[in-house]
């Protein structure tokens, strides 16, 4: 969706180039697992990527303190098991939302992971029930 690469680069100019990468990454990973189609959306005045109902959960993103965010429904668990795995890979924002940095080096294998697990976040619970 063009319009929402338009409102990163309007909204968040300092952060345009790692949330449109941070963009980018969450279509590859929902089309390496077979999720699709992913809606492309505005939460809350932030970019959103939305998987099929009864599958997955939103993912926004935005920028805090200087950094870029992951933001998912916050009565989700996956927060909680994202720190539980990956307890030194991010900073944690509460039970909603992981921080990641506007520039340079961050774990892309651990963000893929935390991305593919929110997008099949409902199937899984579902399987685990």
């Amino acid at each position: 969706m063009s319009d929402l690469i338009s409102i990163i680069q309007d909204t968040a100019p300092d952060y345009a180039d790692r949330l449109l990468e941070l963009r980018a990454r969450i279509l590859k990973v929902a089309s390496d697992i077979g999720v699709a189609p992913i809606e492309e959306t505005l939460k809350w005045g932030e970019p959103a990527l939305v998987p099929p109902k009864q599958i997955g959960t939103t993912i926004r993103l935005g920028a805090r303190a200087e950094q870029c965010a992951l933001f998912v429904h916050c009565q989700t668990s996956l927060v909680e098991q994202w720190r539980s795995l990956f307890p030194d890979a991010f900073t944690y924002e509460g039970n909603r939302g992981v921080l990641i940095p506007a520039a340079g080096a961050f774990d892309h294998a651990a963000f893929d992971q935390m991305v593919a697990m929110a997008l099949t976040y409902h199937q899984n619970k579902r399987g685990r029930a």
